[in-house]
């Protein structure tokens, strides 16, 4: 899974406090924001738990996504995420 473009999803909780983010490298960057290693938005708020990733073919189109994800309603992130995580469960080790 390593140096491939992925849109994830952070929580702090079921139905919590969301973070898009984009990464080449999943599984160090998921490793970084559970042992608060990235200063800033998921720090401050305690937003650690992997809900939600999608691989990309390349950066760019990877970028695109997170962008317009961003963009998007609270309650379309939160189908996406119940899509396919309905427990909201920390896929941390899904991808280790």
């Amino acid at each position: 899974m390593e140096k491939q473009p992925y849109v994830y999803i952070l929580a702090s909780k079921k139905n919590g406090t969301l973070y898009i983010g984009v990464t080449s490298n999943l599984i160090q960057r998921i490793w970084q924001h559970k042992n608060t290693q990235v200063e800033g938005f998921t720090k401050k708020y305690n937003v650690h738990i992997l809900v939600y990733y999608e691989h990309h073919e390349i950066m760019q189109s990877a970028i695109t996504r997170e962008k317009q994800m961003k963009k998007w309603k609270r309650d379309w992130k939160i189908k996406l995420i119940e899509k396919d995580n309905p427990q909201w469960l920390d896929l941390w080790l899904e991808i280790q």
